[in-house]
Formats: C-alpha cells, sequence, structure tokens
C-alpha cells in the first residue's frame, strides 16, 4: 500500500481528475490555433496568457502522474522543485513520494493567486500540505532564491518558453543522478536542443507523448 493508492488521496484524485476532465474555458476557446501557438512560445507574453487560463487545470495525465510518483520515490528523492502548481494534481503526486520517502521537501511556483488557493486545499484534503511549500509569482522570481543545496528531481510544467530559463536557476543544484521530468516539452524546441545536445550534462529522452525525461549527469 502507497499514500497514492490510498485513502484520503486516491479518491480525491479520481475527483480532480474527473473536474479536469470537464473543465472549459472560454477564454481559450476565442483564441485561434495560430494565436495560442505564438502565445505557448512567447518568453514575454506568458503571464498574460496563463492567467486567461486560470479556469483550466492544465493537469499532468494520470500516466505521468504515476510516472512523477515511481520516480520520486524509486531515486528516494528528498528535495524537488516544480514549477507550475496550476491545481496541484502533479504536486499531489510528488508530496505522496516524499511521504512514503519518509519525508522531505517539495517547492512548487505558480503566479495565479486563485491557483495557489485552490492547490493548498487539494494539498490540504489529500493529508500532504506539510509537505509542500506554495511559492506566489513568476518563478523566474520565486525559484531564483532560497532552493536546497541539493535536488533531486525537478519538474517543469509551467509557461513552456520558460524551460530552459527554470532550468539555469535549479540546474547548479540538481545533484548527480538528479531527473528533470518536461510536461509537453514538444511545446519548446530550445529546451529539448538543450538536454538532448551532446555535452550538455543530461541523458535525455522523450517519454510517452509529451514528456522528456532527463538524467542529470554527474
Amino acid at each position: 500500500m502507497t499514500t497514492l493508492t490510498t485513502k484520503p488521496l486516491a479518491p480525491l484524485l479520481d475527483r480532480l481528475f474527473e473536474e479536469a476532465a470537464a473543465a472549459t474555458s472560454p477564454a481559450v476557446a476565442e483564441l485561434s490555433a495560430e494565436e495560442r501557438s505564438r502565445l505557448i512560445r512567447s518568453k514575454t507574453e506568458y503571464l498574460d496568457f496563463y492567467g486567461r487560463l486560470k479556469d483550466l487545470w492544465l493537469p499532468v495525465s494520470r500516466e505521468t502522474g504515476m510516472l512523477l510518483y515511481m520516480l520520486a520515490r524509486g531515486s528516494g528523492a528528498r528535495t524537488i522543485v516544480e514549477f507550475g502548481t496550476s491545481f496541484g494534481i502533479s504536486t499531489l503526486h510528488l508530496a505522496a513520494a516524499l511521504r512514503d520517502n519518509g519525508g522531505g521537501r517539495l517547492i512548487t511556483s505558480e503566479f495565479e493567486p486563485s491557483k495557489v488557493a485552490r492547490a493548498r486545499r487539494n494539498l490540504t484534503a489529500g493529508g500532504l500540505i506539510d509537505m509542500v511549500e506554495i511559492r506566489e509569482g513568476d518563478a523566474l522570481q520565486t525559484l531564483s532564491v532560497d532552493l536546497p543545496e541539493s535536488v533531486d528531481l525537478l519538474l517543469l510544467d509551467g509557461a513552456k518558453a520558460l524551460y530552459p530559463e527554470i532550468l539555469s536557476l535549479v540546474e547548479s543544484r540538481l545533484r548527480p543522478g538528479a531527473f528533470v521530468v518536461a510536461d509537453n516539452a514538444d511545446l519548446c524546441p530550445e529546451y529539448l536542443e538543450r538536454v538532448r545536445s551532446t555535452g550538455s550534462g543530461y541523458m535525455s529522452t522523450p517519454f510517452g507523448e509529451d514528456v522528456e525525461l532527463s538524467m542529470r549527469l554527474g
């Protein structure tokens, strides 16, 4: 038995995934495919764009959530950094692994206040709020200070265009063997080129349909 598969977390996640699947956003529906593509790749308009998405959950898939738990649990992770809390589905999976590893610290960043409030409620309902520090604001600022000396796992799941910048903020703290998981990494070719290039300091491979799984080399 694990924290992930027992009460109160298991039924909570079932409910959250159902709510996420049913969520809609009129603001997104008003955007053309071309405009959405441009905004997703913008390094200057991300706050406005993701502010429009405040009603969308933007969660990881069930499979990616399971992958996150397994990577964190299997590696014995004690320190995790997450870019992009949203409503906390990925955060719950990672915090569950920390709980089952005997404890630790998960630092996550989210700039949308309404999502921060909902994530706190979900983490409290899941009995995992004590494992998590939510930093509200632009991650370029919130994740630039006061990080653990050693980070075991980094999840990138916020504004896709900022993946290289967030990686740069955390990179010096990643221990050899640390995992970096980038959701929807195909939306940031710059990031993929970086982690896949020879001499980058990473071993990296696509995983599933939209995840890039990388490991920090010594």
